[in-house]
């Protein structure tokens, strides 16, 4: 009998379905190593639910010490721009997904495709169709009946060979033949019914130029690719479940495979639905050309080129994509958890500096004309390791407006007359009076300053209840801060009863007369901060320079959102 005593218990890792799949399939021979892909097509940039999709993909590879490709799926011209195929390579290598150099196009095999297509008219299990596209769909049947068949379903061999090589030649206009496979259509799965797997489109392609004026459907060029590749597992979102059927006919059919379960394998997974975004190409290609965003990198978009510009880091986005974990069923997640994950990331590896962003100048009448001194002060508390800071203290300050009231309500321990405060990292001090302009506006508040409260403390034991942030007036740098929210109205909802969107009006403040601390000449484009008391900043990816300081708000620094235990 083994001996179990002081051993160690041993830890049970969860499995997900797909892995449990993937082993299976190892174990049982069917594969002995692992491919996966991430399949884009280059016709807008990739969003939150990419993210999900890529890291999976890759994760899968990396796991089983495998490969993973990057693979865009151009096999329509109409919508595809190289500049697409850019921002998605960009995204992917920023999420940290390393395809190496295994960078592959799906016009690339456009060959193969069509030497597939012929041997499928040549074995009688593809035909020329000379109906219309409305056509074919009222000859598809519906959920509850069979469709009817193509009046040219029996066409000759020959015949279906001629035409299509003059549908590749260009004799015949766009939507006046397609080729469709010869499956069912009597089949319950709509996508069975001699689906259409080529095209007339006498289209510039950006990457095969005008070679081509036909071009495969995506159920027909898609398991191709997978096939070419060496793909094992073709891991993929809910919506093909019942496309999976015509993926292993082509397959099999095409002699690419032999049987179902053989490599390439499809399974798939539960898309990821954020609460209250905006994930929709057709929708953000819309708030892009009527330049009600700054394009598609807004930072009010989620998109990944977005979240990016907005501030957030690829390990928050993978710790995202890991809480939301990967399943059957269909669920939303919060964005709360989304913000959560960018909080936790960043709070211990930013700098936590003072910005004041709504200004009000505040004078202390008893600290020495001319005079100032400087104040060594921690950049992280949580972290020591992020070491200190040396900023300038004086007689002339800005502070936060909100940070002061002439009449406060009760509970309000921040600046008023007669009330004692500290100033951050520096002295107590009271107000005595305000100026105002002739409006009756606010311009200046006036202190005096206990010179005996040095960084903060009473030696006599007294306490104060409010600590508020301060710039010195001689050195704080000018800059732009830009506050974010929702670009939709999350208490009317995303869609209005029309199908548009709810816009929420409110969705940037430009803040142009704020302040940052002395110091901060030194920022990059994509550094980021915390800004003590306002939230975690990043100095904007497109607009920032020395001389032009742009910081967007990443996310305030509290939510009420909690993991769930």
């Amino acid at each position: 009998m083994e001996n179990t005593e002081n051993k160690e218990p041993r830890e049970v890792v969860s499995r997900n379905f797909i892995q449990n799949a993937i082993d299976k399939d190892l174990k049982e021979g069917r594969m002995d190593h692992v491919v996966t892909r991430f399949p884009p097509e280059p016709n807008g940039y990739l969003h939150i639910g990419h993210a999900k999709s890529i890291l999976l993909n890759y994760s899968l590879a990396k796991e089983y010490g495998g490969l993973f490709n990057l693979r865009f799926d151009d096999t329509n011209p109409t919508k595809e721009k190289t500049e697409f195929v850019d921002s998605i390579k960009e995204d992917v290598e920023w999420l940290g997904a390393d395809y190496q150099d295994r960078l592959y196009f799906a016009s690339d095999y456009f060959e193969k495709m069509y030497e597939t297509a012929v041997l499928l008219i040549k074995k009688g299990e593809a035909y020329v169709s000379d109906l219309t596209a409305e056509e074919i769909r009222e000859y598809r049947g519906t959920l509850t009946e069979p469709g009817k068949e193509d009046p040219s379903r029996n066409r000759s061999v020959e015949k279906n060979l001629t035409l299509f090589e003059e549908m590749k030649d260009g004799k015949w206009p766009d939507g006046s033949k397609v080729l469709r496979a010869k499956i069912d259509m009597a089949s319950p799965n709509i996508n069975m019914r001699d689906p259409v797997i080529y095209r007339v489109a006498h289209l510039t392609h950006h990457n095969t130029g005008d070679k081509w004026c036909i071009y495969p459907m995506y159920d027909f060029a898609h398991p191709i690719e997978d096939a070419v590749e060496g793909v094992t597992h073709s891991i993929c979102t809910l919506e093909f479940e019942d496309h999976r059927p015509l993926y292993n006919w082509v397959l099999i059919h095409g002699e690419w495979k032999k049987e179902e379960g053989d490599a390439p394998r499809q399974i798939e997974f539960a898309k990821m639905y954020l609460t209250n975004v905006v994930t929709g190409k057709r929708y953000i290609k819309k708030l892009v050309e009527e330049g009600i965003v700054d394009g598609w990198d807004d930072p009010r978009l989620v998109s990944i080129s977005g979240l990016r510009r907005r501030g957030y880091t690829p390990e928050s986005i993978r710790k995202f994509v890991e809480l939301c974990g990967v399943s059957k069923g269909d669920s939303s997640v919060d964005y709360a958890m989304l913000e959560y994950c960018i909080r936790e990331d960043l709070k211990l590896k930013c700098k936590r500096v003072m910005a004041v962003l709504r200004p009000v100048k505040l004078v202390i009448d008893n600290y020495p004309l001319g005079q100032t001194e400087e104040l060594i002060v921690p950049n992280n508390l949580e972290n020591p390791e992020l070491g200190s800071r040396t900023i300038t203290f004086g007689r002339d300050l800005y502070i936060e407006a909100e940070d002061f009231m002439e009449e406060p309500p009760k509970k309000y321990f921040r600046l008023y007359p007669g009330n004692e405060v500290r100033l951050m990292n520096a002295y107590f001090v009271t107000c005595t009076g305000v100026d105002k302009d002739e409006n009756g506006n606010i311009t200046c508040i006036h202190c005096t300053y206990d010179p005996a409260t040095k960084g903060g403390d009473s030696p006599d034991g007294r306490k104060v209840k409010g600590t508020i942030h301060w710039l010195y007036q001689g050195n704080a740098i000018p800059s732009e801060i830009r506050l974010y929210e929702n670009i939709v109205n999350e208490e009317l909802g995303v869609y209005n009863e029309d199908g548009s969107l709810n816009l929420n009006p409110d969705s940037l403040t430009v803040l142009k007369g704020a302040f940052t601390e002395k110091g901060m000449e030194e920022t990059k484009a994509g550094d980021s901060f915390q800004f003590v008391r306002q939230g975690f900043f990043t100095a904007d990816r497109k607009d920032f320079t020395p001389e032009r300081p742009v910081y967007n708000r990443i996310v305030s620094l509290k939510s009420s959102f909690k993991l769930p235990s």
